[in-house]
């Protein structure tokens, strides 16, 4: 098989798997390229209410391919930095769904979706200072507001993997599961997030990604969503509501 970023969409689900078995789904120069463009259509697609990144088979990533590094590792960090921005961008609730290993460029696309959880028996690292890399600025920030400076620099520092009870502890996860039930939990809390109200989740993803520059933005939508007062008709109704607002094609 090559590797392959392989998606599929369904019950306004996308879900999108990082295929490269030979090497433990690290990802090649090409799938870091394919992220951002394949990222770009289903934020497009009013279908989709939520993504979830995975990895095939019983590992989610162990990083970028090694051999990308021989030529250019800036340009290959590059890559790795353009797809992580693109899968951090996106207007829409996203997930990683942990299995083995999720390591170096693995960790920083994990690191990327708004909430991350993992199977027990997941090893967790960040690991640039095994190959002298200076990990990117962006990167780091996002890493340290995960977990905090400590933590962070302890992961850049040692670069050992750490497992799913100190993940949990620090904050680079948010749920762990017993082996055989991720995937359940994974269907049951997307498919919650899919009833709901997409002006709030796209709202509060900007706000509490600390974006400054959107208040009047939000504003707008809302005024001009019907969102609002379905939630309370139907509420008052005792009934499921159902919303309707979603992301403008121009952001």
């Amino acid at each position: 098989m090559e590797p392959e970023l392989s998606h599929a969409v369904a019950d306004r689900v996308a879900t999108v798997v990082i295929r490269n078995p030979a090497k433990r789904n690290a990802m090649t120069a090409a799938m870091w390229r394919a992220l951002p463009p394949l990222l770009a259509e289903l934020a497009a697609d009013p279908e989709v209410r939520a993504l979830v990144l995975t990895g095939e088979g019983g590992t989610f990533c162990a990083g970028a391919d090694i051999s990308t590094l021989r030529g250019s590792p800036a340009e290959a960090q590059g890559l790795a930095v353009a797809a992580e921005e693109a899968l951090a961008a996106f207007p829409k609730p996203t997930l990683a769904a942990v299995k083995g290993h999720c390591v170096g460029g693995g960790a920083q696309l994990a690191a990327a979706c708004d909430l991350r959880l993992a199977e027990e028996g997941a090893l967790f690292g960040v690991t640039p200072a095994r190959l002298g890399i200076v990990y990117p600025a962006s990167s780091t920030r996002r890493l340290v507001s995960l977990v905090g400076p400590a933590t962070a620099k302890y992961l850049l520092f040692s670069a050992e993997l750490i497992g799913t009870d100190r993940a949990l502890r620090t904050g680079l996860v948010d749920e762990v599961l017993p082996a055989g039930e991720l995937d359940k939990r994974i269907a049951a809390l997307t498919a919650t997030l899919a009833t709901r109200s997409l002006l709030t989740q796209a709202a509060a993803k900007d706000y509490a990604d600390g974006r400054t520059d959107r208040d009047t933005h939000w504003t707008t939508q809302t005024l001009a969503s019907p969102d609002t007062e379905e939630g309370v008709t139907a509420f008052l109704e005792r009934r499921e509501p159902r919303f309707t607002w979603s992301v403008p094609t121009s952001g």
